[in-house]
């Protein structure tokens, strides 16, 4: 009875504090659409400048078969290769191929070469823009000697090679499949942590955390009174971003539908074991949205969200296995589109739940040595 009054007390000071509300409810559903459309690894309609000094049927075709492509905008064609340089400068390009005097000359002897200046400012987008030109290029090519070949006669004598390429668990490789269920960690950490740390240290303030205390409520009963009903918050949240995932966004469920729950449900008891910690050692709200903040911004540059574990320093990748949002991560993924089982992700699931039992017991350790 104890608990059920405290919990039904933290549900009213809830639904009174209409910013709270507001964050819990609509805060997802905008940062999981922001997040969704503009953490974007596809790279497309890149704006590429032209510059053909041959002037030949052969290099007009080339410029055609990369504006054609899909990947590539020709935003200028210029006439002087001077010129393109200036235009990386302005940010009107961010390639510039440049096809010389003779290029379809050189290309009937097979010795035919192109330019690419590449601007080099945005690496993510000018590595993979430079790797789908010069496949564009090499296609070009390969094609060119096969009708000299033909033309000749000997169209039958030209050695292939048959690759056949099949792409597993994401075919038509939508980057939005990827990233969407990792923004759904990002955005469970962000609204749980926050509220959670919020909880206590929001009654210290106010001067009520003392008359709660002389009340007969034990230190577990209030500490769970302040976890239960932001875990059930938490936990409609997480239902609704996952219909929106999966209606809106229609990322592919391969897996079993128990086991996300489940997943979800362990990576929900470390961010509130996270809030909890938060909330019991700062003494102003201030300082525990500074404290998450902190908390967050490791999270997400060390969990793989962003940027590939694999990419970092050794020293570093170490540290990532501090990072619960990394097994998250990795079973959320595995899970909606590998349709890995508990017999592969029992390590990652493991570890969550470890986290979340340390995380709070920290939470409660440090609440109770506080009372004393």
């Amino acid at each position: 009875m104890r608990l059920a009054a405290l919990i039904k007390k933290e549900f009213r000071q809830f639904r009174r504090d209409r910013r709270m509300v507001v964050m819990a409810i609509m805060a997802p559903i905008i940062q999981l659409t922001l997040l969704g459309y503009a953490a974007n690894l596809d790279v497309k309609d890149l704006p590429i400048a032209v510059c053909d000094d041959d002037r030949s049927a052969e290099s007009a075709r080339l410029v055609a078969e990369v504006g054609n492509s899909g990947y590539f905008v020709i935003a200028l064609q210029t006439g002087r290769s001077t010129d393109l340089i200036p235009l990386l400068d302005r940010g009107q390009a961010q390639l510039a191929l440049h096809i010389p005097y003779g290029f379809s000359g050189d290309l009937r002897q097979g010795k035919a070469v192109v330019q690419l200046l590449i601007d080099g400012s945005d690496a993510n987008s000018a590595g993979i823009g430079a790797g789908y030109l010069n496949a564009l290029v090499t296609q070009h090519g390969a094609r060119a000697a096969a009708q000299q070949l033909r033309a000749v006669g000997l169209g039958g004598r030209a050695p292939t090679v048959d690759l056949r390429t099949r792409v597993l668990y994401n075919p038509t490789l939508e980057s939005v499949y990827y990233m969407v269920p990792g923004v759904l960690g990002l955005v469970l950490l962000v609204i749980t942590g926050n509220l959670t740390s919020l909880s206590i240290v929001k009654e210290r303030e106010a001067g009520t955390l003392e008359q709660v205390m002389v009340t007969p409520l034990r230190a577990w009963e209030l500490i769970l009174g302040k976890l239960v009903p932001y875990g059930l918050v938490a936990t409609a949240d997480m239902l609704l971003v996952m219909g929106v995932i999966l209606f809106w966004f229609r990322v592919p469920m391969q897996g079993s539908f128990p086991l996300l729950f489940a997943a979800l449900l362990l990576f929900l008891l470390t961010c509130l074991g996270t809030g909890l910690l938060v909330s019991t050692v700062s003494g102003t709200q201030q300082q525990a949205q500074m404290t998450m903040f902190f908390v967050m911004l490791p999270s997400i540059i060390l969990s793989g969200f962003a940027y590939p574990i694999h990419n970092m320093p050794q020293w570093m990748q170490t540290l990532t296995y501090a990072i619960p949002l990394r097994y998250f991560l990795t079973v959320i993924r595995s899970i909606m589109l590998k349709g890995s089982g508990v017999e592969d992700l029992w390590r990652e699931l493991t570890a969550l739940l470890c986290f979340g039992v340390v995380l709070i017991a920290a939470g409660a350790f440090s609440f109770r040595k506080r009372l004393q």
